[in-house]
């Protein structure tokens, strides 16, 4: 058997490229052409994941939030208000796209028809929709869906080839059987297989043990399908942009995306890395050249920050609040041009005259004071599932005292961005039993006491030469952590926090 050319899927998150409607954003480490070349210059072609939609274990499954300031908004469905931002966001997108086509001299040899839509499947309208939707833009290189067990039977369009999302030789085997029978000779692909999977705050920690993938990647080659390994690089959710899943519970994803993949999150190599190395070796029957060098890993002393202002002190120094006689959610604050907030935290203050029972929906966690303050933390909207309609973060209507409305809030849109801290001052922090760590301005992610996650990836291109600047927001009382840096090759990250 002969290995083909490796493929490389790319997932584009709309969330990040149109933060607000119609200001589109494709610089720095959000500049996708730039990416796409150099996976051409490193001999790789692309298979592109545009969605919309794209899961991915990001906040809102990669949609933008502003699109929920619609009280009747209808995600991944032909609802007008959804419709109408998608064909504004592919006008821009698929401007840059087409010219990176394999037709065009590109690398991008397919692209894929949305995401898994079969497990959700609320719209049979929807699917052709965005298959025309790229077809009028000017894709032409080949179509694909991409679906799980749950929805391969529900997910697949005219005209455009059927992969599948698997872990198991028995899923493989059941789908394998149904790619048969609807597609024939066509091509078979597994999409993603899962090397490992994702951690959610307060589970256990994910580990797929490295006999079991070498097993299933070895049967779905002898099945002679292509193979994409989900994830082959570990990755980070930055900042705040995790995601979420609610079937049962609500339990919000770590920052870490290192998912026990075949390389960790700061591109290390593992077992798993080794063994299908000489898997494909041994089937290639081509001398492979040597691995790249590693990374170089720093560890730095011990830090104890060095000034500490708390939240309440802080209220002076941030933008002025929004007023409004009843609690407004995050997405539907008049902040930023009218978009909302996205990400962060959200401040409720109103006067009580009398002490009792309150009453309010609130998403995700909140805390109540004595003047009655309620921080309200986006923990992550749900990705996957049939509740993403339902994602609205904040103080959800009224809140009750004694199951009287409470009127005449004050409303701090806390959103942690550059631009937040440089309001006041440079280094910060109020305790270490939840919160979230900057450096140079740059959100690592969250932390929380009750795991799995211990540590922060800190790339190395984020630091500066002499002094740097680290903060914490966190919420139990000072005195702070000392904040520690450690070098761990295999089992993360490149530079850790912790």
């Amino acid at each position: 058997m002969l290995l083909s050319p490796p493929r490389y899927p790319c997932y584009v998150p709309w969330n990040l490229h149109e933060p607000e409607r119609g200001k589109f954003d494709f610089s720095g480490n959000l500049d996708m052409e730039a990416f796409i070349l150099l996976a051409a210059e490193v001999g790789l072609w692309v298979i592109l994941r545009p969605g919309p939609y794209i899961c991915s274990e990001i906040d809102l499954g990669g949609l933008p939030s502003w699109l929920l300031q619609d009280s009747s908004m209808k995600l991944r469905t032909t609802y007008e208000g959804f419709t109408k931002a998608v064909d504004l966001y592919f006008d821009h997108l698929m401007a840059r796209v087409v010219p990176l086509q394999y037709k065009n001299g590109g690398p991008i040899i397919a692209v894929q028809v949305e995401n898994e839509y079969g497990s959700y499947n609320k719209d049979p309208a929807y699917m052709p929709y965005i298959k025309k939707a790229l077809e009028d833009r000017g894709i032409v290189e080949l179509l694909l869906t991409s679906d799980n067990e749950d929805g391969l039977s529900k997910g697949t369009v005219d005209g455009v080839l059927a992969t599948i999302n698997l872990q198991s030789q028995n899923e493989l085997r059941l789908l394998h059987n149904f790619l048969q029978s609807v597609q024939g000779v066509r091509p078979k692909m597994v999409m993603e297989y899962w090397t490992g999977w994702f951690d959610s705050w307060g589970g256990p920690h994910h580990i797929l043990d490295t006999s079991e993938v070498l097993r299933t990647v070895s049967a779905i080659i002898d099945a002679g399908a292509s193979i994409n390994l989900y994830m082959f690089h570990g990755g980070t959710n930055f900042g705040f942009i995790n995601g979420a899943m609610h079937f049962q519970d609500y339990m919000s994803d770590v920052t870490s995306y290192d998912y026990d993949a075949v390389l960790t999150e700061a591109g290390d190599y593992t077992p798993k890395y080794i063994r299908l190395r000489e898997l494909f070796g041994s089937i290639s029957g081509a001398s492979l050249p040597l691995p790249p060098d590693l990374l170089p890993k720093v560890r730095y002393e011990p830090v104890v920050p060095a000034f500490y202002l708390s939240l309440w002190d802080a209220l002076p120094y941030i933008k002025e609040p929004v007023t409004s006689e009843k609690p407004v959610n995050m997405e539907n604050l008049p902040i930023n041009d009218g978009n909302g907030q996205s990400f962060g935290y959200t401040l409720y203050e109103t006067t009580i005259t009398s002490s009792g029972i309150l009453s309010a929906l609130v998403r995700d966690r909140g805390q109540g004071f004595t003047i009655l303050r309620i921080l309200v933390e986006n923990c992550g909207r749900v990705n996957y599932g049939e509740n993403i309609d339902n994602q609205r973060k904040g103080l959800i209507g009224d809140i009750y005292l004694n199951d009287t409305p409470l009127k005449k809030f004050k409303i701090y849109s806390l959103d942690m961005k550059k631009s937040f801290f440089q309001r006041w001052a440079p280094c910060k922090g109020w305790g270490r039993g939840k919160g979230v760590v900057f450096v140079n301005g740059y959100n690592l992610g969250r932390y929380w006491n009750i795991g799995p996650q211990e540590t922060l990836y800190l790339p190395g291109v984020w630091l500066n030469e002499g002094i740097n600047q680290v903060g914490q927001e966190g919420q139990k009382s000072w005195p702070g952590p000392v904040i520690q840096f450690m070098e761990m090759p295999y089992l993360g990250r490149q530079q850790y926090v912790e």
